[in-house]
């Protein structure tokens, strides 16, 4: 039953590919923001924790359009960028994009309730012991926010496996080059006799993403057992 063709194969491996670039470029960005929404004080801050949650609450199509008419080859920013030999429309790349934007309201808000959750008197000690601020993120923040980062990570991860909406409008549905795994098996299930292989791409699908969330699940654990022990 789950003896998969080259095509699906293919939906499988660009699937993984996407999702792990998507998760990989929002990290740090994301810690940055959920940082500043946790920690700062500034003008225009609920704009800003709006236009980070603003791909929660807008139809998934809608976002893929905004994509495309800032990035795409005639774009905002994608004429400029296509001089340049970067192009994210009909392109893998673009499916990376289309999922970190859909995922990182999801990556900021875990990580942004994990650092307000870290107690500010172990910060304030270790400033008092003469720690710069850096180092009291890196060796005192960072440490104890460390299970949600994990959490919100694996969250737009998983997110980026089941997007399909925004990736679709921004990037079609090309075999072997954006069909992932979502749009594999909206192509199969319009097509007579393609359910048997929609449904074995929907169970590895599902095992996917169970098994990123499993993992996630353990490494925090274990962080919040290390720590607790330390």
């Amino acid at each position: 039953m789950l003896d998969f063709t080259p095509d699906e194969w293919s939906a499988i491996g660009l699937s993984l590919k996407v999702a792990s670039v998507a998760t990989l470029a929002s990290l740090f960005p994301g810690l940055g923001i959920a940082m500043l929404l946790a920690r700062g004080r500034f003008p225009g801050r609920a704009l800003l924790d709006g236009l980070v949650h603003m791909p929660l609450i807008l139809p998934p199509v809608v976002t893929g359009y905004l994509l495309l008419l800032s990035f795409g080859r005639r774009g905002t920013f994608g004429a400029a960028l296509a001089e340049v030999g970067i192009v994210f429309s009909f392109r893998w790349t673009g499916a990376a994009l289309a999922c970190a934007i859909m995922g990182f309201p999801l990556m900021v808000r875990a990580m942004r309730l994990s650092i307000e959750a870290v107690d500010r008197r172990l910060e304030q000690a270790a400033a008092t012991l003469g720690a710069r601020p850096s180092a009291v993120f890196l060796t005192v923040t960072l440490p104890l926010a460390m299970p949600g980062i994990l959490a919100g990570s694996v969250l737009a991860f998983a997110k980026a496996m089941g997007e399909f909406g925004a990736t679709i409008t921004f990037v079609s549905n090309i075999p072997g080059e954006t069909q992932t795994l979502p749009s594999a098996i909206y192509s199969l299930t319009q097509v007579p006799g393609g359910e048997g292989a929609a449904l074995r791409l929907t169970l590895i699908s599902v095992a996917l993403s169970m098994a990123a969330l499993l993992v996630s699940d353990l490494l925090a654990r274990r962080l919040a057992r290390r720590l607790g022990a330390g």
